[in-house]
């Protein structure tokens, strides 16, 4: 599977912003779906997971109540809704995928995303 994210840009401490991811073939709602970004310096950090079916969603502490994680399988996208932005929310954000099991390891993701800036100014 191919994944293509968009969505990233600049925006103000406290705004909003929405990151969508296309997964190209057929069987993208086999694929369990996270969310991880890398900040200058840092190392790639789970942000958010969605098992295959949706019914079940994950996110790390520093995001949980402001960032929502979907997917819609009729249009092969999972989306990351970002509320109440911080500037340490700053970082590349790449979406990938993995047959089965969600997990918040970046290692056992087989697909990965060419990432998209996502700057939050003070």
């Amino acid at each position: 599977v191919q994944l293509q994210a968009s969505g990233g840009g600049l925006v103000q401490a406290g705004g909003s912003l929405r990151l969508s991811c296309l997964a190209s073939g057929r069987t993208f709602s086999r694929y369990s779906m996270g969310w991880f970004r890398q900040a200058p310096g840092k190392e790639r950090e789970f942000v958010a997971g969605i098992t295959w079916s949706g019914g079940n969603t994950y996110y790390a502490d520093s995001v949980k109540g402001r960032f929502t994680i979907s997917r819609d399988n009729a249009k092969n996208t999972v989306y990351l809704q970002m509320n109440s932005l911080k500037p340490e929310d700053t970082a590349v954000y790449y979406c990938a995928a993995r047959q089965g099991v969600m997990y918040s390891d970046r290692a056992r993701y087989h697909y990965w995303g060419q990432g998209t800036l996502v700057t939050v100014s003070s």
